[in-house]
């Protein structure tokens, strides 16, 4: 088959717009669960470090597929790695609508479980699409690769965009929609991915085809120079797909509208794909470590501007998202660019290694990382203003001991610097949403007298009807609580947690401004090391 960057053939063009399909079935999913982040720690009571485990987890899956697949994918060929990623994203969705069954039967733990597993199984579909798209791009296009792999990434935010397009969409029906038919939508492009790729002849890596060794891959990965850029990919991560996982639901926190932090989110991400077309231009105007060190001083302002004061508004916010927006493009495709173009002989190993650290990054560090920050943050500011509202709303387990959660590996080694806390208890906090609805509206039931009617008309049909016992003695502990403590102090307790939630939530992001500021000084020093030995250029096999 041909493999010209000038000409590609049509079995070349249909691999190539099936691998960016991969990235909207991604891209999809991802920007689903972050627009339903609210609803899951609603309807089963997660905290924000909970949720944020369960994307955390999901990335984490990403980055150690991508890895482990990336030292098989020439001895397994790329068409079969792609049937084991269709049948990965088929069972999540599966294994994920199964959490309200099993939270109607065994609480919050079940739904957990599920909800954690099925992030394991989406992530492990697009850790085996990733391990295969990207060797195959810099393959197909070998002599403009930074510029197709931008191009091929631009899927991922088109898919951020359709997603959040999704949730927008059913939010105008006029009554609440499931999670799940929001979720369910990414299966359309798995679909097509599958019908796109199915019995194609796919090639070896561009390594594979010129006989490098998997023992020459490997000995090139002990490069300092790919070994640190290695390093950054881990930063990349962090920064832009652990905020990622966060931002609709900072964006909404903060301007108090889910359409708007839609709108946000999809402005941000067409802009982004529109980028990404871009990115070879660019590239030949300063160099693809030029733009990069542009890409992270732009991250770094953006994250800044929406961690201050002044952005707490509509026109403010929109303008620090733009900014890092712009900034984050370039990020991940352009790192992979560069490490196809100056270590070619590391083959398909070190793009999966590197775009797999970021993963492995984005899950363990920064979703969690993220979610706990808000958490941190939060109750430091609640306990300042209203110790007696923290008390309340504090979040506890099942043997109503505090829930305490830690920023992960960090608070282990150094709990001085990110000490354990019990964050605000989302489940809690609905009650309160909905109680200030039912003041505006009498008619109206606060959600557990409704999914209590819910559960007594179903008894009323069936009196030996089973399954809904440990959910239905959860709803009664809440509404006792809800009489008991949350009702009695309600007016006082409201604009105390939506202080604390704001600042936690604003604050995460400025803190945050520090790795994309890292990521700039590093991104300046490799482009000092290649002035001094030459400039940078394109290596070849």
């Amino acid at each position: 088959m041909s493999q010209t960057s000038s000409e590609p053939g049509k079995n070349e063009k249909i691999l190539f717009w099936a691998s960016f399909m991969t990235l909207i079935a991604a891209g999809i999913g991802f920007s689903v669960r972050g627009a339903i982040l609210k609803d899951w720690g609603q309807q089963f009571s997660f905290t924000q470090s909970e949720l944020g485990t369960i994307t955390g987890g999901g990335l984490l899956a990403f980055g150690v597929t991508i890895i482990f697949f990336s030292f098989f994918a020439d001895l397994f060929g790329y068409g079969k790695l792609m049937l084991v990623a269709f049948l990965l994203h088929a069972s999540s969705a599966i294994v994920t609508f199964a959490a309200t069954p099993v939270y109607a039967a065994y609480g919050k733990e079940g739904a957990y479980t599920c909800l954690s597993i099925g992030m394991w199984l989406f992530a492990f579909g697009n850790g085996t699409c990733e391990a295969v798209i990207n060797p195959l791009t810099a393959t197909l296009f070998p002599k403009n690769k930074t510029h197709w792999l931008n191009i091929l990434h631009a899927g991922w935010p088109l898919g951020l965009v359709l997603g959040a397009g999704i949730v927008l969409g059913f939010g105008q029906v006029g009554q609440p929609i499931r999670w799940e038919f929001k979720l369910g939508v990414f299966l359309i492009p798995v679909l097509a991915y599958g019908i796109l790729m199915f019995n194609k002849p796919f090639p070896r890596s561009e390594a594979h085809a010129s006989g490098i060794s998997m023992g020459t891959s490997i000995l090139t990965l002990l490069s300092p120079v790919l070994l640190f850029l290695f390093v950054i990919h881990a930063m990349v991560g962090y920064v832009e797909l652990g905020t990622d996982s966060w931002i609709v639901n900072i964006t909404e926190r903060v301007l108090g509208d889910a359409n708007k932090a839609l709108m946000a989110f999809i402005w941000t991400n067409i802009m982004m794909f529109t980028l990404r077309f871009f990115a070879g231009p660019i590239v030949h105007q300063i160099s693809p470590l030029g733009l990069l060190f542009f890409s992270a001083t732009l991250g770094t302002a953006g994250l800044y501007m929406l961690g201050l004061d002044f952005s707490s508004s509509t026109w403010p916010w929109i303008a620090a998202v733009t900014v890092y927006g712009i900034g984050k493009t370039f990020y991940w495709p352009t790192m992979l660019g560069v490490i196809s173009e100056r270590f070619p002989k590391g083959g398909a190993l070190a793009l999966g290694i590197s775009g797999g650290i970021g993963m492995i990054s984005a899950g363990m560090l920064g979703g969690p990382g993220i979610g706990y920050k808000q958490d941190y943050f939060s109750v430091q500011k609640i306990e300042e203003t209203s110790p007696a509202t923290y008390e309340r709303y504090e979040a506890r387990n099942d043997k109503g001991e505090p829930a305490k959660t830690g920023f992960p590996i960090v608070s282990q080694f150094a709990p001085d610097k990110a000490p354990l806390v019990a964050g605000i208890d989302n489940g809690k906090y609905k009650v309160l949403e909905d109680y200030q609805g039912v003041k505006k509206d009498p008619t109206k039931k606060i959600g557990i007298d409704e999914e209590l009617d819910i559960i007594a008309a179903a008894k009323a049909k069936d009196p030996n009807a089973k399954g809904e016992d440990k959910l239905e003695a959860n709803l009664n502990a809440q509404k006792k609580w809800w009489m008991e403590q949350g009702l009695p102090n309600e007016a006082n307790d409201l604009p105390k947690l939506e202080e604390a939630k704001t600042y936690g939530a604003k604050h995460a992001l400025l803190v945050t401004a520090a790795i994309p500021a890292t990521m700039a000084i590093c991104y300046l020093l490799l482009i000092i090391f290649f002035k001094l030995t030459g400039g940078y250029k394109q290596e070849t096999i």
